[in-house]
């Protein structure tokens, strides 16, 4: 039945009923109208109002769901979807609404896994150029400076020995960008390698403590999913020493089921409302590239939790 009849149908049956009730009910009207008759019918109209307001509020009570979904939905969460209430004009409305989701979530991650891919390609040629030419570079230059040092007398060779030490932070610097922006090890050692020296590096530089909790019969991984759990353990490490104000971390790598389940907390200050920003959006981009759930929370006590539980297939199905 199309919305319109049945908004028609409801209002035809309240007044239909009133209409009823004033022919064949023992109700007279008199003029000047009195008190008991005022009261009657006013009385009347109050249950006719209250019968066509809860009538009509089941009829269009799917539009208001419908609405309210419209207004907050996110492509970065799939699923949410409506139950189609029947047929008619607003079980098409929904499903055709439905759909729609189904096709913008495909071309949302579609999209964003053409992104990623390029931006991975992108990280990957400005690593090897940092260490290639970069890194060469300041290799020779330390080459140089060592080779003046030797030669040159004091106090010019306290100034090179100097020199020397920056070239070789800047050296160290160079090659722990290149790190990040391209993990080697993780292409030649694995997951659980590339996790390892990332939080050996964390701590090192943030100087807080990390705990590390993996399972050692992890099953084989398709390398965009190694990718991924990567990339958020870096993310997620990277807010909790920008923002967190915490004093140790723990992460963790376990095989759970059909997935395998990554997981960070700390012990923080921790969060109230997930605040959106351009990092956590680029993990649920990452998340959708490989099929996988991310939930960020309040961890028990302080702190947050960023879990991410990605199937071992690598893809959704």
């Amino acid at each position: 039945m199309s919305l319109f009849w049945r908004i028609f149908g409801l209002n035809a049956l309240v007044l239909g009923t009133a209409t009823a009730l004033l022919l064949w009910a023992p109700v007279t009207v008199s003029v000047p109208v009195l008190l008991t008759e005022a009261v009657i019918l006013v009385g009347g109209l109050a249950v006719m109002l209250v019968a066509n307001a809860a009538l009509l509020r089941w009829g269009l009570s799917p539009l208001d769901r419908l609405t309210r979904l419209m207004t907050t939905v996110d492509l970065l969460r799939p699923g949410q979807r409506l139950p189609v209430p029947g047929g008619g004009e607003v079980g098409e409305l929904i499903r055709t609404f439905n759909a729609m989701l189904d096709r913008l979530e495909r071309e949302r991650a579609t999209s964003s896994a053409r992104v990623l891919l390029a931006q991975e390609a992108e990280r990957r040629r400005i690593a090897q150029e940092l260490h290639d030419e970069v890194g060469q570079s300041m290799t020779a230059i330390l080459l140089v400076l060592k080779r003046a040092a030797d030669e040159a007398a004091e106090p010019l060779r306290g100034e090179l020995h100097q020199a020397q030490e920056i070239t070789r932070e800047s050296l160290d610097e160079v090659r722990r960008l290149v790190r990040r922006l391209r993990p080697g090890v993780l292409d030649d050692l694995g997951l659980v390698s590339a996790l390892t020296s990332l939080t050996h590096d964390f701590a090192t530089h943030t100087g807080l403590r990390v705990r590390r909790r993996f399972d050692p019969a992890l099953p084989a991984l398709e390398r965009e999913t190694e990718l991924v759990l990567y990339r958020v353990a870096q993310e997620s490490l990277t807010n909790v020493a920008r923002h967190a104000d915490a004093e140790r971390v723990e992460v963790s790598l376990r095989h759970a089921d059909d997935a395998v389940e990554l997981c960070v907390t700390d012990d923080g200050r921790g969060i109230e409302a997930v605040c959106e920003g351009a990092g956590i959006r680029g993990m649920r981009e990452r998340a959708l590239l490989v099929g996988a759930d991310l939930d960020i929370a309040r961890a028990a006590g302080s702190g947050t939790r960023v879990r991410l539980n990605a199937p071992v297939s690598g893809r959704r199905p």
